[in-house]
């Protein structure tokens, strides 16, 4: 039987939250990973935990693609991890990127496309190389 895991992220100290957490609990997620940091960092505890903790046929859930991972790289690093463990992966406010479908994966392959790109012009020194990318 599946799961639907939660995963809740704010960036600072002061936000909060309690919105997200309950959301994903309206959504029926039954464990609900929180934390407060950047989600520029990889090295995230909870995302880690998320990570090992999803088992095949899971279903990971975020209330947007942005609580996750805030470059498209780093969204399609993780999405590929929870694919390749057979998780699924939803965001709330963004169903296009459903992992069960067929059109959600297609999404994720033209994200990994942006990605690929994005990694190239954040190495890129040249100004020109990037509005010529643009």
């Amino acid at each position: 039987m599946s799961r639907r895991l939660g995963y809740a992220r704010v960036s600072t100290v002061g936000q909060t939250l309690d919105a997200q957490v309950q959301t994903l609990k309206a959504d029926g997620c039954s464990t609900i990973f929180k934390e407060k940091i950047s989600g520029a960092r990889m090295n995230r505890r909870q995302l880690q935990a998320l990570l090992s903790f999803v088992k095949e046929g899971d279903v990971v859930v975020v209330t947007r693609i942005d609580r996750l991972a805030r470059s498209t790289f780093d969204l399609f690093l993780i999405v590929s991890k929870l694919m390749e463990k057979k998780v699924h992966f939803y965001s709330l406010a963004e169903p296009w990127v459903d992992t069960a479908t067929s059109t959600g994966r297609l999404m994720l392959a033209v994200l990994g496309g942006l990605a690929d790109v994005e990694r190239d012009l954040e190495g890129s020194k040249n100004p020109l190389v990037l509005r010529a990318a643009l």
